[in-house]
């Protein structure tokens, strides 16, 4: 059967065809520069071949590296497990067992000032993009409900923030999630419990909690996948990793960063006794607030009381009952003074009157002539001989002819 060959039902390749396909394939890789933790290392006495198992930092992955005893020596003589490497190897791929392995000729431990280079890039390329932001950053809940809490099992951080915690504020309840704080597996352990807890509604607010040790211990919460993890959450997320001059990425990413883990726990919830002294001090000045305002208007009160309207009600309709009388007094007094003045000019006018009237003339003796159209005759031209006349007199009046 030739390599070329496609296999089908009728053909199918038989398991060797198979395994020489896929280790030529992997062959073509070639030589290639990893990066990756030491996991494990073995060594066997007298044998030249030591084994190592190379993991992933971010992920549960890892690999078998073979390699030459010299070669380990030559590179990385004091090598020890959970320490950062580089190795070229090449991938090789074990057809009876059918396994994947490496096979390193240069293995180089990362020194502590490569790790410190290869941190600040990372934080530089986080930064940039803004992961750092503090706009974006959520403020804590006053009062969380439940507190989602990641630490390693039965260690100290574990205990300085449950103990303070419900210290300050005895019925809060946590969920604890342990996982590995350092070594290869703490990254993976670290998000998959991120992901459990971001995902559980109860939880107000999740702290990842470290305690104190060397760089490379800390290294774990630099990781650029758990840093993104964190700035993945929906839940606020508070770092309290080793003491307060250590500082790792998350301590960025992380809405709030807490110098330790007892500082994490004061940040958390509130202190129970303060809130107790604070809201005493409040309600002592509402009540005087209160007192105050009561005795404010308690005064107005007995000063509104006090004055006269209100102490003798009667005064202002007694008052109104004087002014009354005294205006009634003055309309009567105007009025008759009005009807006297008015009685004396008509008595006057009448005189005048009665002077100037043809009545009193008449009896005085005198007569008016009228003609028989009614003018009153003033000449003796006026009238013809023959023309009736009409002779008033102060009793009566008489008929008369003009004679001549």
């Amino acid at each position: 059967m030739s390599d070329g060959a496609r296999s089908s039902a009728e053909e199918p390749w038989p398991v060797r065809v198979v395994s020489q396909k896929v280790g030529a394939w992997i062959a073509k890789l070639g030589w290639v520069w990893v990066d990756g933790q030491v996991a494990q290392i073995s060594r066997r006495p007298g044998a030249s071949t030591v084994f190592l198992t190379l993991r992933d930092p971010s992920a549960d992955l890892s690999l078998t590296v073979t390699t030459n005893r010299d070669v380990l020596d030559a590179g990385a003589p004091e090598l020890r497990e959970g320490a950062r490497v580089v190795l070229h190897a090449k991938p090789e791929f074990y057809a009876a067992r059918g396994t994947l392995s490496l096979r390193a000729d240069e293995i180089r431990q990362v020194g502590l000032g490569e790790l410190l280079a290869r941190l600040e890039k990372l934080k530089k390329l986080l930064a940039a993009e803004g992961l750092f932001d503090r706009a974006r950053k959520r403020r804590l809940p006053f009062l969380p409900g439940r507190i989602g809490l990641i630490t390693g099992r039965a260690s100290a951080a574990e205990r300085d923030v449950l103990t303070n915690t419900r210290r300050r504020w005895p019925a809060v309840e946590f969920r604890t999630v342990n996982v590995a704080v350092q070594g290869p597996s703490a990254v993976p352990q670290i998000i998959d419990a991120l992901k459990v807890l971001d995902a559980d509604p109860s939880i107000d607010v999740i702290i990842i909690a470290r305690g104190g040790g060397g760089i490379e211990d800390l290294l774990p919460f630099s990781d650029e996948a758990l840093c993104r993890a964190v700035f993945g959450c929906r839940t606020p997320v508070v770092s309290a990793i080793g003491h307060e001059t250590d500082a790792p990425l998350i301590d960025y990413v992380a809405d709030v960063r807490a110098s330790t883990p007892t500082d994490a726990a004061k940040r958390v919830v509130p202190d129970l006794t303060e809130e107790v002294r604070l809201i005493g001090q409040a309600r002592h000045r509402l009540e005087r607030a209160v007192r105050n305002l009561v005795d404010r208007e308690s005064h107005r009160l007995d000063g509104l009381r006090s004055r006269p309207v209100l102490a003798r009600p009667q005064v202002m309709v007694e008052q109104r009952a004087t002014d009354l009388s005294a205006l009634r007094q003055r309309a009567g007094r105007c009025l008759d003074h009005r009807l006297a003045a008015a009685d004396d000019e008509l008595r006057h006018t009448l005189a005048r009157l009665r002077a100037l009237s043809p009545a009193a003339t008449l009896d005085r003796g005198y007569a008016i002539v009228q003609r028989a159209d009614g003018h009153v005759v003033r000449a003796a031209a006026e009238v013809g001989k023959g023309d009736p006349l009409r002779v008033r007199l102060a009793d009566g009046e008489l008929a008369a002819t003009v004679d001549g």
